[in-house]
C-alpha cells in the first residue's frame, strides 16, 4: 500500500505474511507531503510505527526522507538502509526539514512534527548499502540496491522474499527513476535482475508526457532575459537541480551566451552545503563535472541578503526552495513579482497549493499573496520542465519492457489522473500480466505467482 495518493510524501508499506504464521513489516521512503491539501496527512501514519521492522530509502529529498524522524519519533526502531551518498547528505537534510518545519509551526501557531533528538535518532538508524551487493535484512528478506539517475545517492530496491519450499516474490522499487545523471554514469540493471519474475513498483510523476515534449527553453529565456537588462529569480532545489542549473550558467559564460559581468548570487544554505559535498570523492562523480561552478558567483547569507534584494541592479538569483514555498525565495518573489522588468524562472516540478503552482496560475495583472503579503504580478513567470530528473512516460515504458517476466506493474508517485493514464499505457503498450495503482484506499495482494486480489483499506 501507498500511504500516499499524490505525488509528495512518498511511502510505501508492504506487510509479508510468511507460512510460519510470522510477519515482518517494512517501508520504502517515509516523506513529507508538500501538497496544501495533504498537509493533514504529516501529523500521522496508516500503520503503528513501533511494528516498522525496517526501512528502505530511496533518496535524500524531502518528501521521500521528511517524515523519518517522525516515524522514529512515534517507536520506530528499525534500521534505515540507503546508499552511502544518502548516508552522506542526511544530516544536511533532516536538520534543514527541521528547521523548516519548526519555522511552519510558528507561523501555523502548531504544534512541531518532530525535535532534534529525533532527527539524531533518524541519522543513528541509517545504514548504508553498496550498490549491485546484496544483504540478508533477516532469513527471509533479501534486499539489493542499484544505482538510479534521479540523484546522487538514488537507489532503485530490489526485495526478494524468501521461504523454503517456495519460489521467491521479487519486489522492484524504483523509487523516483531516471536513466541518466549529468554528474555520473548511470549503469543498466544486471541482467540476472531483468530475468526474475518481478513485481515492480514504478513512480509515475511524468507518466502523462512524452521526452519529445521537453523542449529547451531555459538558456533562451536566461540570454534574452539578461541581454534586456531583467533581474532573473531562479528557484531551485538544494540537491541535484541547483548544482544543474550552476553548471549550466557556466556553460553559457563560456559559449558567449550569457555576460560574466552580470552578477550570479546562490542563496540557500542547505544547496550551498551540497554543493560542496559534490567535491567529496565518496560520492563517485565525474571528474570533469567538480568544476561546475559559474564565473561572478556570489554566496548569500543572512548577513547581506536584504542588501542584495532590494539592490536594484540587474542580476540572476539562484535560491532555494525550487517550489518556492521555503527558503528564501519568497524573499525574492515578494520585492520581484510586482516588477515588469524580473523573470522568475521555475525549473521544476511544484506541487499543488505551493507558491510556484500559484505564481504560475495567477494572470499577469493579478493579486497574489507573498508572505502574507499582497502583490500584484507583473513579473514575468515560466516553468521548464527540461531539467526534470524524473523519466518521461515513453522512456518508462522502455525500461518497464526490458524485463523478461514482468508479473506486474504498480505504479506510484503521481497525480491521480496521471498515474491513471500511465497504468492503462503500460496495460496497453508493456502488457505485464496485471497493472494496479498504489495508494491510500486499496491494498494489493502479491504472492509467488504475482498478482492475487485488491483489498480496500480504512484510510482515506
Amino acid at each position: 500500500m501507498s500511504t500516499s495518493s499524490a505525488v509528495t510524501g512518498s511511502c510505501n508499506w508492504v506487510v509479508v505474511k510468511l507460512p510460519n504464521d510470522s510477519t515482518i513489516r517494512f517501508i520504502v521512503d517515509c516523506g513529507l507531503f508538500l501538497e496544501k491539501e495533504c498537509e493533514n496527512y504529516n501529523e500521522n501514519f496508516p500503520f503503528d510505527p513501533r511494528k516498522v521492522d525496517f526501512a528502505l530509502l530511496t533518496h535524500i529529498h524531502n518528501d521521500h526522507c521528511g517524515r523519518l524522524p517522525l516515524l522514529v519519533r512515534k517507536g520506530f526502531e528499525g534500521t534505515i538502509y540507503a546508499s552511502n551518498e544518502t548516508c552522506i547528505f542526511a544530516p544536511l537534510a533532516l536538520n534543514d526539514s527541521l528547521k523548516v518545519l519548526k519555522d511552519t509551526a510558528k507561523r501555523k501557531h502548531t504544534k512541531e512534527l518532530y525535535a532534534e533528538r529525533d532527527v539524531q535518532n533518524t541519522i543513528g538508524q541509517c545504514s548504508a548499502i553498496e550498490y549491485n551487493t546484496t544483504i540478508c535484512v533477516n532469513e527471509h528478506i533479501k534486499v539489493t540496491g542499484f544505482k538510479n539517475g534521479h540523484l546522487v545517492g538514488a537507489m532503485m530496491f530490489l526485495v526478494q522474499i524468501c521461504y523454503p519450499g517456495c519460489d521467491n516474490i521479487n519486489l522492484l522499487f524504483t523509487g523516483d527513476y531516471n536513466s541518466k545523471n549529468l554528474f555520473f554514469e548511470v549503469p543498466d540493471l544486471p541482467q540476472w535482475v531483468l530475468e526474475l519474475p518481478v513485481t515492480v513498483i514504478q513512480e509515475s510523476t511524468y507518466g502523462n508526457m512524452e521526452s519529445s515534449e521537453m523542449i529547451p527553453v531555459f538558456g533562451t529565456n536566461i540570454a534574452q532575459s539578461t541581454r534586456n537588462g531583467e533581474t532573473v529569480i531562479i528557484p531551485v532545489f538544494s540537491l541535484g537541480r541547483s548544482q544543474e542549473i550552476l553548471y549550466f550558467l557556466k556553460r553559457m559564460q563560456e559559449n558567449n551566451e550569457l555576460e560574466r559581468e552580470v552578477p550570479i548570487f546562490f542563496d540557500g544554505k542547505l544547496a550551498q552545503n551540497y554543493s560542496s559535498l559534490y567535491k567529496k570523492k565518496e560520492l563517485g562523480l565525474k571528474a570533469e563535472m567538480l568544476d561546475f561552478l559559474p564565473e561572478n558567483l556570489i554566496m548569500v547569507n543572512k548577513e547581506n541578503r536584504e542588501r542584495i534584494i532590494k539592490e536594484p541592479s540587474q542580476k540572476i538569483v539562484i535560491t532555494t526552495s525550487g517550489m518556492g514555498t521555503h527558503g528564501p525565495a519568497p524573499m525574492y518573489i515578494q520585492e520581484y513579482v510586482s516588477r515588469d522588468n524580473a523573470l522568475i524562472h521555475f525549473t521544476g516540478y511544484t506541487a499543488e497549493g505551493t507558491l510556484g503552482r500559484i505564481l504560475q496560475e495567477t494572470p499577469t495583472g493579478k493579486m497574489v499573496l507573498v508572505n502574507s503579503l499582497a502583490r500584484r504580478k507583473q513579473a514575468r513567470v515560466v516553468s521548464t520542465k527540461e531539467f526534470s530528473a524524473h523519466a518521461k512516460a515513453d522512456e518508462m515504458c522502455d525500461f518497464l519492457k526490458k524485463f523478461k517476466k514482468l508479473q506486474m506493474v504498480l505504479v506510484t508517485h503521481g497525480e491521480p489522473k496521471t498515474k491513471e493514464s500511465f497504468a492503462d499505457r503500460i496495460l496497453a503498450e508493456v502488457r505485464p500480466k496485471s497493472v494496479g495503482i498504489l495508494n491510500r484506499e486499496y491494498l494489493h495482494r502479491i504472492d509467488e505467482f504475482g498478482f492475487r486480489k485488491t483489498m480496500s483499506t480504512k484510510f482515506e
